[in-house]
């Protein structure tokens, strides 16, 4: 089931997003992670999180920023199960368009949204950690064209 996350679901979230980013970008020291683990927590206020649960249990989460997906994550031992996909398609009924950043690093990352039907827009540095990384697009509206709904 996907639900708004609640108050006692940001441990659970955290140390999946924690997790998740370790194992997933390999190529940023794990440090780097650990110094935005304060400052994420503080921003869950500011965005709209939904949580996959299945018997009282977090699988993954999707944090959205009006139509930016800040992160789609899901537990390491659940990934391929399609958590993330059905967090992306519940977000997906609610917006008519999805903007994101992935890094190019993150292979994985980037053949999930092109499947799931992002386009790549650009490419840029973070400045932070001076990766390359995609801004990438879904408009419901290209969907519809491509399939002639």
């Amino acid at each position: 089931m996907i639900r708004n996350m609640k108050p006692a679901d940001i441990p659970a979230v955290m140390e999946i997003w924690l997790n998740t980013n370790i194992k997933a970008h390999v190529f940023i020291a794990s440090d780097y992670w650990r110094k935005n683990y304060g400052l994420t927590k503080a921003m869950m206020s500011d965005a709209d999180i939904y949580v996959y649960e299945r018997e009282g249990s977090i699988y993954g989460f999707v944090g959205l920023m009006k139509d930016y997906i800040a992160g789609i994550f899901v537990d390491e031992a659940y990934q391929g199960s399609g958590i993330g996909k059905s967090l992306l398609d519940y977000v997906k009924q609610q917006k008519d368009e999805l903007v994101l950043h992935v890094y190019e690093k993150n292979k994985g990352a980037v053949r999930f949204y092109l499947r799931e039907g992002f386009v790549k827009e650009e490419a840029g540095v973070e400045e932070e950690n001076q990766e390359t990384e995609y801004r990438m697009r879904w408009k419901k509206d290209e969907l519809r064209e491509k399939s002639g709904i």
